[in-house]
């Protein structure tokens, strides 16, 4: 057969039949379709020709299969990957969209067990849109009806699209064994605007913020209950056909059972910052030529950062911060136990801050071997301006006046618990009308990120950064110095936000 006779032989083939099977069509804007191998010349006689049809669907099929999966698992690491109630309700609002076809949204945390937290998070939307829509009865909405479990209504019950219903039709039986169910307890209503059955006040605020259905699924776990909802907010009449129901439906699974693990952590760092908020100081005393405040920022983990500030004979004021090493309540239960020994030592014989020290490390070495802690305690007499103050293995204080800011030079010494017997001289302070002294916690550096020497830079330019006019209230000061160095900065990547931060300032009239 010459060249002729094999390109007449080609053209007589004309178009595959493979290339004009039917496809399904995109889910999550991914084209699963894998195309036949085209054929360049008739098949000869005896061999079927019908194999490349047969075989389409089932590639076809497959292809959407392995797309599906693939978008899920992106999907499910991005949420794996948020570590916040609020991160997550997020992404689950944007992954959601983009399975369902949808530009809007909106997720409602609220647990049944009414143990809280709860939350109203929008995408698309607003914070007066969201309010808004809280307008509308709660009753009349898919997501009230969700979260309260209200069976029947107004809204229709969950079914399949219009494309599912033209499926069987499609591909005959076998495809309509295999299409796709909504979601368990799922609410689409198509048409919002033109449904005469819903409620006239969720048409009213449909119509005025432009969406014209809904499509929402509800967040529920087995051990848990349920926890919240979802809905997908449409531009236009619509719902999502029986295959994205699928997807949104899995991915909803896996949501909900992230949403439950972060869940029992934000009630648990919320029991930890309760039970520290109660062994703290809940007020700082009042002593003549001195002024001070506090503040505390509790890390995602809970630790054991204290402050202590009281008043003594003569006149004298004692101030103290600390660090327990480790997190979780056995952190917390261990500074409350050395906060209040220090405040017993602190009467018996404040005015020896060497002391204090040696007699806490010593009671923390007998009752607590296995932990170490480090702690700063300074014998202030304010009408005097002098500070007697001594350190076991923390950071200097630093003094913020008009004339100066500066770190106060103390000696080196290792935290309590780690030496056989501990003492380091203490260092005498004096200071200026109008200077105040900034205690603060090693917290505070490692939340900032980077060296060590870095942090004590940072530290150094915010406190000299405050404003004069502002320097006369301490609790000014200690604001501005957090809020300066608690941005994020160029070493935000090695910021630790477990670690808990305490500031004590004390500004001297």
């Amino acid at each position: 057969m010459g060249v002729c006779d094999a390109i007449e032989r080609r053209e007589a083939a004309g178009k595959p039949a493979a290339m004009s099977a039917p496809h399904v069509p995109k889910v999550a804007g991914i084209d699963p379709t894998v195309p036949a191998p085209a054929h360049t010349a008739t098949p000869g006689p005896g061999i079927p020709a019908a194999a490349s049809e047969t075989g389409t669907p089932i590639q076809d099929r497959l292809a959407g299969w392995v797309s599906d999966l693939t978008t899920l698992h992106e999907l499910t690491e991005r949420l794996a990957r948020t570590g916040t109630l609020d991160e997550a309700l997020r992404e689950l609002l944007r992954a959601g969209a983009s399975l369902v076809g949808a530009r809007r949204g909106m997720a409602v945390l609220e647990p049944a067990d009414g143990h809280g937290p709860t939350a109203t998070i929008g995408l698309g939307l607003a914070h007066a849109d969201l309010g808004t829509i809280e307008t509308v009865p709660r009753s009349a909405t898919s997501y009230g009806r969700l979260l309260d479990g209200l069976p029947g209504g107004p809204l229709p019950e969950p079914r399949p699209s219009l494309a599912d219903r033209r499926t069987p039709h499609d591909h005959g039986a076998e495809g309509a064994a295999d299409t796709p169910t909504a979601a368990p307890g799922a609410v689409a209503v198509p048409d919002l605007l033109g449904d005469e059955h819903l409620d006239p006040r969720h048409r009213e605020v449909a119509a005025r913020l432009g969406f014209a259905a809904s499509y929402a699924v509800p967040l529920t776990t087995e051990g848990d209950g349920r926890l919240g909802a979802a809905v997908w907010l449409y531009d236009e009449p619509a719902e999502p056909d029986g295959r994205r129901r699928h997807l949104v439906g899995l991915y909803g699974q896996f949501a909900s059972g992230h949403l439950a693990r972060l869940l029992e952590l934000e009630r648990g760092r919320a029991e930890i910052a309760a039970l520290t908020e109660e062994l703290l100081p809940t007020r700082l005393p009042r002593v003549p030529g001195v002024r001070m405040a506090a503040r505390q920022v509790a890390g995602t983990l809970g630790g054991g950062d204290w402050y202590d500030a009281l008043p003594l004979p003569e006149g004298a004021l004692g101030l103290a911060v600390g660090s327990v090493c480790g997190t979780g309540p056995g952190a917390v239960a261990a500074m409350g136990r050395l906060r209040a020994s220090l405040r017993a030592y602190a009467v018996m014989e404040g005015e020896d801050p060497v002391a204090v020290l040696s007699d806490l490390e010593l009671l923390l070495r007998l009752t607590e071997p296995a932990r170490s802690a480090t702690a700063l305690f300074a014998y202030a007499e304010p009408a005097r301006r002098r500070i007697v103050l001594a350190g076991a293995g923390h950071a200097p204080p630093l003094v913020v006046g008009d004339r100066r800011t500066e770190y106060v030079e103390t000696s080196l010494s290792a935290p309590l618990n780690m030496l056989a017997c501990w003492e380091a001289p203490s260092v005498d302070l004096d200071v200026e009308p109008g200077e105040t002294v900034l205690l603060y916690t090693d917290g505070l550096l490692r939340r900032m990120g980077g060296s060590a020497d870095s942090a004590f830079t940072r530290l150094h330019a915010a406190a000299a950064s405050v404003p004069k006019a502002d320097r006369d209230d301490p609790a000014t000061v200690v604001d501005h110095v957090l809020r300066r160095v608690l941005a994020a900065g160029e070493d935000a990547a090695d910021r630790d936000d477990d670690e808990d931060v305490v500031m004590l300032a004390a500004r001297f009239d």
